[in-house]
């Protein structure tokens, strides 16, 4: 595998060769910054965890260099930010029995450039020699600006595929902006009630971020349990924690379909189940 970037890292936690690490692959997440894969993709890590019928693979797009930093990495460089993260990243896979942790080492900046294509090519060559059945990233109504262009370098990379390449499923999941306003019919229900321990075990190792200003392992752990209680108004809880992801799918089909046109759909789908709800109530 050549990637574009001199910098990037291939880890493969259990020694193996790289090119059984990613054949063995059959779960992959493609993410912006070291620790979204933890927060987003619990449920694929824990279905491949110890099962040596499935493997999950991650892949961060970025460098990390831009994180907020409090306490003991208050005067922490970029660059030593950077090798943090890539530090906390591999220890993680670790934890999580990943088959291969790829490292691609760009700014945020190149990212969110549309017009950059070799981001979108260094994700064609690693979907094409994993070959996964299941694709995870980042939802399209996310908040933060680096994690949809993930999401739309994913597709592009998707689209180019043929179609004997390509994966049986795409899902976008939660990080900077919950689902929970999806209506539940369109909702891609993750449960994520086992292995609490280790979901704790992948969130806390990212020091650099909780001891720096930011608690996403509580608040990861937390939209879990939430998710998993507010679900259903009428019944009883059948989950203890529950994630939620959008159904890409559609769009690594049919190409002529806009990514934002196929977001709108949910998004007045949404509109108009509250407003009938008000409507019924007046």
């Amino acid at each position: 595998m050549k990637l574009h970037k001199e910098t990037a890292k291939i880890y493969i936690p259990d020694q193996t060769n790289e090119t059984e690490a990613f054949s063995r692959t059959t779960h992959l997440c493609i993410a912006a910054h070291q620790d979204d894969i933890e927060i987003m993709a619990a449920q694929p890590i824990i279905e491949c965890f110890q099962n040596e019928d499935k493997w999950f693979t991650g892949v961060v797009m970025t460098d990390g260099r831009g994180s907020p930093r409090e306490g003991i990495y208050l005067h922490t460089s970029d660059e030593e930010m950077r090798l943090i993260r890539l530090e906390e990243q591999r220890k993680a896979a670790v934890i999580g029995g990943y088959s291969a942790l790829l490292l691609l080492d760009y700014p945020s900046t190149e990212i969110k450039d549309g017009t950059k294509e070799e981001p979108v090519d260094d994700l064609l060559q690693i979907l094409r020699i994993t070959r996964p059945k299941i694709v995870f990233t980042h939802n399209l109504a996310d908040k933060h600006d680096t994690h949809v262009g993930v999401a739309l370098r994913v597709i592009k990379a998707l689209r180019s595929l043929d179609q004997n390449e390509r994966p049986e499923k795409v899902l976008g999941c939660e990080v900077w902006r919950s689902l929970d306003w999806m209506n539940d019919p369109d909702k891609v229900v993750l449960d994520v009630s086992s292995q609490t321990n280790l979901q704790h075990a992948l969130l806390g190792v990212f020091d650099s971020q909780i001891s720096g200003g930011k608690r996403y392992d509580l608040a990861a752990m937390g939209r879990r349990q939430v998710n998993a209680t507010f679900f259903d108004s009428h019944g009883v809880d059948a989950a203890t924690g529950l994630s939620f992801a959008i159904d890409l799918t559609p769009l690594m089909e049919d190409t002529s379909l806009h990514p934002s046109d196929y977001i709108n759909e949910f998004i007045q789908r949404f509109e108009k189940d509250v407003t009938n709800r008000i409507n019924r109530m007046s």
